[in-house]
């Protein structure tokens, strides 16, 4: 695989990453109290809806630019796995099983990014801290 290939393919496995919780955690502001109550019905304390929703915009915009990707990845696909787990995990109901598997295989999709790195596409190479290689 070419160079070129390897770093478009990461840039846009990158965005395709990002824009999903750079919205979502948007949308979240216009409602801070209700999602607080949202996720304190799964055991996890309300306080922590505003750190919920900066690692969402903050995590998201980091993997769109580049930037600490290594790290914004793992945490966005932890917290992927832990919601699916929390609020999807319901083997009766067919659709929420489909958002589980869902949050599931975005968790995989990270935790690729993670290890891979951004690409030489990314604010990380900029800086001289990407370190990922082609796949050979």
């Amino acid at each position: 695989m070419t160079s070129t290939v390897q770093n478009t393919g990461l840039l846009v496995a990158r965005i395709l990453l990002s824009v999903m919780f750079i919205g979502a955690g948007i949308g979240k502001l216009g409602d801070v109290q209700g999602f607080a109550g949202y996720i304190a019905s799964g055991g996890v304390p309300g306080l922590l809806a505003w750190p919920v929703i900066l690692l969402e915009i903050l995590g998201g915009i980091a993997l769109l630019v580049g930037i600490q990707t290594r790290l914004a990845a793992l945490g966005l696909g932890l917290f992927s796995v832990a919601a699916g787990v929390l609020y999807h995990y319901v083997p009766a109901d067919q659709m929420q099983m489909t958002m589980f598997m869902k949050n599931i295989a975005l968790g995989g999709g990270y935790l690729a990014l993670a290890l891979i790195g951004a690409g030489q596409w990314s604010v990380d190479a900029l800086l001289g801290r990407n370190t990922s290689r082609a796949i050979a």
